[in-house]
């Protein structure tokens, strides 16, 4: 089973894959010697960091030893399994990262208006003449508008909080921007 060249072990991908459902750790340290650069290639290119990427790569293997059980060499080799596993992680870490990063943005903003003194209630649309540009929008565009150029939401982001298809957010969004850039041209 086990071939030398030199010193250095070296195992068939059946031979792997049998060692490694048997949760055999010297075939786990070399599944992790031959495969960790390029899966942390993998990671970093997605997190552009470092770090985070060698975090994700630790979670992936974690992952990929845990889950062993699950490898099907019917559906694909080891290294492409490997593969999406770490891709999935990296995405779901970069994914967190910036729901970190868009919660730490909103918490300042809280605090901002909250020691000025400044609320957003309190300012009138009307002293900056926007009521009467986005009077002939319906209630829905004028939410939708509301939440895409003032709260900074993503058009999926709106489809989900408002449990609308995504295909009428972005309609919405059109029809209003054609209506509010009719009414500019007016005036």
């Amino acid at each position: 089973m086990l071939r030398m060249l030199g010193k250095k072990e070296t195992y068939s991908e059946a031979e792997l894959i049998t060692l490694l459902k048997a949760k055999n750790q010297k075939a786990f340290s070399y599944l992790y010697d031959n495969y960790s650069k390029a899966l942390f290639l993998v990671s970093y290119r997605i997190l552009n960091d470092t770090e985070e990427a060698e975090d994700s790569l630790q979670n992936s293997f974690v992952k990929i030893w845990n889950s062993f059980d699950l490898y099907d060499s019917s559906k694909g080799k080891l290294y492409t399994w490997m593969l999406n596993i770490t891709r999935n992680l990296a995405i779901d870490t970069a994914r967190s990262k910036a729901l970190r990063f868009k919660n730490k943005i909103q918490e300042v903003t809280e605090i901002v208006y909250h020691k000025n003194g400044l609320f957003v209630e309190d300012v009138k649309s009307d002293s900056i003449g926007l009521s009467m540009i986005v009077h002939d929008l319906t209630n829905d565009q004028k939410e939708i508008i509301e939440l895409v150029y003032f709260q900074g939401y993503t058009q999926q982001e709106i489809s989900e909080k408002l449990n609308m298809p995504l295909g009428s957010v972005k309609t919405k969004v059109r029809q209003a921007l054609l209506i509010l850039r009719k009414k500019a041209l007016l005036k």
